[in-house]
């Protein structure tokens, strides 16, 4: 009878146990995941199996193993557009700054994604403007003086594009021949389109700007992916001196610095 009753006790206390570790696990699940620390995440973690890999060696002279990935980007990533206006835009920049035989373009650049991430911050919320009535017409040297952010601008001129293509080619902008997408922008730089919430013409400059943008910024700010951008003109970046060359009578080629290289190294 003792022993029933400590086989019992023992029940008893494992099973609240086994069934906080199963509720956590679910918990965890329905969250998305996000239990994964501390204690928490210790009663979640399994132990790892064992494992052999006989072509570890992932170097140059690695014969058999898999070949080594690629770093990601996790800069690349959409905080404003929808799916739908991203592959406009990286399909019209593509147009505006083409790769050639010279280096690439402005999809290999990431310029839509630095587009993407300028509309989600001030600029593209005219964050540091002005944006209270009254509102006039302005005069060609004052800039754009309408009540519109930017982020609305381009809602309205992608959906343009769009609505545009679809009508004149039966096609969205993204699957037009390249020929078919140069003459939709064109249309729209010519003011050949006729809309009635924002200039044609006026969209496309601030388009064609933002793309110059993001294939010569800093890469912190979404484009100019791995500094191609300023290797195609051999600028220089952010160097922090050019005392060892200043004296020197002719065009000195350096490696580009970005932002990030100057950080602290541990």
């Amino acid at each position: 009878m003792a022993n029933e009753t400590e086989d019992k006790e023992l029940k008893d206390h494992r099973e609240p146990d086994q069934s906080r570790r199963n509720f956590l696990k679910n918990s965890g699940y329905a969250v998305g995941g996000l239990i994964v620390g501390g204690v928490v995440g210790s009663l979640l973690r399994t132990p790892k199996k064992a494992t052999t890999n006989n072509n570890a060696n992932t170097g140059n002279g690695n014969k058999g193993g898999a070949p080594a990935a690629e770093p990601v980007n996790f800069n690349q990533a959409l905080m404003y557009f929808t799916q739908e206006q991203f592959l406009i835009t990286e399909a019209a920049t593509e147009r505006l700054f083409p790769a050639d035989d010279n280096g690439p373009g402005a999809k290999e650049l990431g310029v839509a994604y630095y587009i993407d991430h300028q509309l989600a911050g001030e600029w593209g919320n005219n964050g540091r403007e002005y944006m209270q009535g009254p509102f006039y017409k302005g005069e060609t040297t004052q800039g754009y003086q309408g009540r519109l952010k930017r982020r609305e601008i381009f809602d309205i001129g992608l959906q343009e594009i769009q609505n545009y293509s679809n009508k004149k080619y039966q096609k969205k902008f993204k699957d037009l021949a390249p020929e078919e997408q140069d003459a939709v922008l064109k249309a729209f730089e010519t003011d050949e389109v006729k809309l009635t919430t924002i200039s044609a013409s006026g969209f496309f400059k601030t388009l064609f700007s933002a793309t110059m943008e993001g294939v010569y910024a800093d890469p912190l700010y979404g484009g100019n992916n791995n500094m191609n951008g300023w290797k195609l003109k051999n600028y220089p970046g952010n160097q922090m001196s050019y005392a060892k060359i200043i004296e020197q009578d002719q065009f000195a080629k350096m490696p580009p610095v970005s932002l990030k290289e100057h950080l602290p190294h541990s």
